[in-house]
């Protein structure tokens, strides 16, 4: 199947990703754009992995201020280079997750920095409801368990769905970008002001 220039430019818009990506990726998905999608955020996801661990000394602390100057948010993003922060398309990112973080209002940015006895209070808690529920004993341990990933997906900044896309979670989100840019991208911390709390 041929592939047109409008082909590319659709995906592009779409991903985000580079023009050669997208060609590539939809001559090896023989024209299929959700096969193209699918392909471009596998390769996302690889880039980022690659990147993982490399030192980001640069970034911006990016604020969002809610309408009606009763919420805000400021959050410290850090990249490679100083020349990726200045760009556009990494403000622009940056200005999402602190509307996310706006919105979602979570209490870290990975589960690691979760208080470890917040966790246990938490399985004892699903413990005793799947317990009430008259659940069998076999199963409480599972049902505990999925109960506190979800929590983890409550909570966790990197582990939520994006405001903005549901379907992919922050950290998604983040490795998406990564790809975009090529270099790596760490959320460092945030602080989250609602007046009067």
């Amino acid at each position: 199947m041929e592939i047109t220039a409008k082909m590319v430019k659709e995906l592009r818009e779409q991903t985000g990703a580079g023009m050669m990506d997208c060609k590539k990726a939809l001559s090896e998905s023989e024209g299929n754009f959700d096969k193209a999608v699918e392909h471009l955020r596998e390769q996302g996801i690889a880039k980022a992995a690659k990147k993982e661990g490399r030192k980001t000394a640069e970034g911006v602390i990016a604020t969002y201020v809610h309408t009606g100057d009763k919420l805000g948010v400021m959050v410290e993003i850090n990249c490679e280079t100083d020349f990726v922060a200045r760009t556009p398309e990494f403000k622009d990112f940056c200005k999402d997750i602190a509307m996310h973080i706006a919105a979602t209002n979570p209490l870290c940015v990975t589960r690691d920095e979760l208080n470890h006895e917040l966790i246990e209070k938490e399985k004892e808690i699903y413990r005793h409801q799947a317990e009430n529920e008259g659940k069998p004993e076999k199963v409480i341990d599972k049902i505990v368990e999925g109960r506190v990933e979800k929590y983890y997906a409550e909570v966790v900044l990197l582990e939520q769905p994006f405001v903005k896309d549901n379907d992919q979670t922050v950290d998604d989100f983040v490795k998406k970008m990564v790809g975009q840019v090529g270099e790596n991208i760490v959320l460092k911390r945030f602080a989250r002001f609602r007046l009067g709390e």
